[in-house]
């Protein structure tokens, strides 16, 4: 059964941190992961400090920096399903050296350099970058197998992951401040090469392929629950883009230019403390339920900021929608695990990243256009809460488990064993009879032999006449119905011998074979 599915109880001992970071290769992979993905959050910043630094355009700097998450973001899905085919050291490997290796050579091209050829580096830096974070989700279940485990240290992850855009871009001011622009893009390489190699050279890395429910990489993938789920998240998205404008804009208002990195820090500070919280604590109802009622919660965590309070007030305010966060994305992380072919989870786990940060940047956008009205922008991210909130309402029938059995569907039986009874005609009650052909031969389609007596074969398990047996004198079924006595017998005979196209017995058989034609093997006609 899958995560979508069952209700999600609280485990008989509660998991704690120190037992998740203890188990074997987590804290290698987490803290790999964290680093290897830090440059991300450098390298835009990296950008337009190194671009203005050596005299060009700020419309230049964010140009290239726009372009290197875009084509980021964009790749994310296609990375993920050559990882599902190939594994993930064939892919993350030449990913993280070419992509280093493209933020190596900006400096020797210069800022002076040709614009395209710097444009085209840095473009497809970001297609390549590797794809840390969707090949860490389907890691998860092979080194935690144990659920309670793995949401911990899931929910970790995830409020980790604001943490890295306020240490990112600090350590990219320091270090182009303190040693050169052309360092932060050096040490953004080195950081990348450094935190792809931790991880890929672990063993669960090493040895990990998709499960296999069909071709690697195969089975189709958008079901209309994950097309809706990944709509919805990126309304989520939208929200936190969408502030971080709103951010700047009550900077520009209220004084303190710091105050728009400080709101958003308090927004990743509250998604930190909603993934510990969350972690130890019971989460009733299936994950579908979670996750609506964390939409829910998310939105109104937005609408006291729809009365402009003061700066103290909205970094205090800001940190509530922060704490459910962290929620949304790892229940939807959850519900593509359950929606989504086993053979390419990693690729799922990559549209659900590339929805989330389509939907950011469409809020910064957005954000951008309404930056004259204070309003507006308080008013966008409750308006992207809102939208997420009601997509995910009204996909609630859809956002069920894909892979488990319905209520009423048996499992397909194996063939070894469906092969005793496929195709034999039923008899009322849903038994089953064997057929007789033209020759007098009783020869059931199950492949029994056709000479076997009954007596040989009376009371066993798995063929009719066993099954007759164990019916016998059963009440509500037609074997418990039929006459006692002898004489009845004879009479019912044959009528139930015309029902199956057989002769009636001259006498009357007892036990199992009672009113039924049994054929004379000795009268077999030769081929």
């Amino acid at each position: 059964m899958t995560l979508a599915d069952h209700p999600t109880t609280a485990p008989r001992r509660p998991v704690t941190y120190g037992a998740v970071l203890g188990s074997r290769h987590v804290v290698r992979l987490l803290g790999g992961t964290l680093t290897g993905r830090l440059p991300n959050s450098m390298v835009p910043v990296g950008l337009v400090l190194w671009i203005t630094g050596g005299g060009g355009s700020l419309a230049f700097a964010g140009l290239l920096a726009a372009l290197y998450g875009l084509a980021s973001g964009l790749s994310q899905p296609v990375k993920g399903k050559l990882m599902d085919r190939y594994g993930q050291t064939r892919v993350s490997a030449p990913a993280v050296l070419l992509n280093a290796g493209c933020l190596a050579v900006l400096p020797l091209i210069g800022v002076d350099g040709n614009p395209v050829s710097v444009t085209a580096v840095v473009g497809f830096a970001g297609l390549v970058t590797p794809p840390l974070e969707a090949g860490l989700r389907a890691l998860w279940p092979t080194v935690l197998p144990d659920p309670a485990r793995r949401r911990v240290v899931q929910a970790l992850d995830t409020g980790s992951q604001g943490l890295l855009y306020i240490a990112g871009p600090l350590l990219a001011s320091w270090l182009a401040t303190t040693y050169g622009p052309d360092s932060a893009l050096t040490a953004t390489a080195a950081l990348s090469l450094a935190g792809t190699a931790i991880v890929l050279t672990a063993e669960p890395s090493q040895s990990w392929r998709p499960a296999a429910d069909g071709a690697a990489g195969g089975g189709r993938l958008m079901s209309t629950g994950l097309i809706l789920l990944f709509t919805a998240l990126a309304g989520t998205g939208f929200a936190f883009g969408a502030m971080n404008v709103w951010a700047a804009g009550m900077a520009a208002i209220h004084g303190p230019a710091m105050l728009s990195g400080v709101i958003p820090a308090a927004f990743s500070t509250g998604s930190l403390l909603g993934s510990l919280i969350y972690a130890r604590r019971a989460r009733p109802g299936t994950t579908a339920t979670q996750l609506i009622t964390t939409s829910a919660l998310f939105l109104l965590g937005w609408l006291p900021l729809l009365a402009q309070p003061g700066p103290r007030t909205a970094i205090a305010l800001t940190a509530i929608p922060g704490l459910f966060f962290t929620l949304i994305i790892t229940n939807g992380f959850h519900t593509v695990e359950s929606l989504a072919p086993a053979s390419r989870t990693t690729e799922a786990y990559a549209w659900l990243i590339l929805s989330v940060g389509t939907g950011q940047a469409a809020g910064t956008a957005c954000a951008a256009a309404l930056a004259a009205r204070l309003h507006g922008l308080a008013a966008l991210p409750a308006a992207g809460a809102a939208t997420a909130l009601t997509i995910l309402v009204l996909a609630r029938p859809e956002l069920g488990p894909a892979r488990s059995l319905g209520r009423h569907r048996r499992p397909r039986q194996h063939r070894k064993h469906r092969k005793h009874h496929v195709n034999s005609p039923l008899h009322e009650g849903g038994s089953r009879m064997p057929v007789v052909d033209g020759s007098g031969d009783r020869t059931p389609r199950n492949g029994s032999p056709a000479c076997a007596s009954a007596a040989g074969r009376e009371g066993r398990p798995g063929t009719w006449e066993g099954r007759l047996a164990t019916w016998e004198g059963r009440p509500g079924t037609w074997e418990g119905r039929l006459p006692t006595s002898r004489a009845e017998e004879r009479k019912a005979a044959p009528a139930r011998g015309e029902q199956f196209d057989a002769s009636p017995p001259e006498s009357a058989p007892g036990g199992p074979w009672q009113g039924v034609s049994v054929p004379d093997p000795s009268r077999r006609v030769p081929l």
